[in-house]
């Protein structure tokens, strides 16, 4: 069974910095993207920014030059640091594997973060 497990997440002033981490366990196959989605209050979950098979980081505009998306393959794990906070960027933040095989996407249960003005 594929689990995710996030943490970091918090309440941060605007303009500070957070780490979130995301650990896997389980057996997923032909992982295509792995890293993270956020969804804000009345709001539709989007892409922040994720890691491909190929290695390459994908972000968000909105994130771009504030958030660094990296993946540990030995650990299985993927982390997201946000620089530069501002109240946009309050919102659950999920852990994301998606699957070439099966088009699986697998979700962790969110952490929320919090950034106050």
């Amino acid at each position: 069974q594929v689990q995710l497990v996030e943490s970091g997440g918090g309440l941060v002033q605007s303009g500070g910095s957070l780490r979130l981490s995301c650990v896997a366990s389980g057996t997923i196959f032909s992982v295509y993207t792995m890293g993270w989605y956020r969804q804000a209050p009345g709001k539709q979950r989007e892409l922040v920014g994720v890691v491909t098979r190929g290695d390459a980081a994908v972000y968000a505009d909105s994130v771009k030059g504030r958030f660094t998306v990296s993946r540990d393959y030995a650990k299985n794990t993927v982390t997201l640091q946000m620089n530069n906070l501002n109240s946009e960027d309050t919102a659950v933040y999920f852990c994301n594997v998606h699957t070439i095989v099966g088009d699986v996407d697998y979700w962790g249960r969110g952490t929320q973060v919090t950034v106050s003005s």
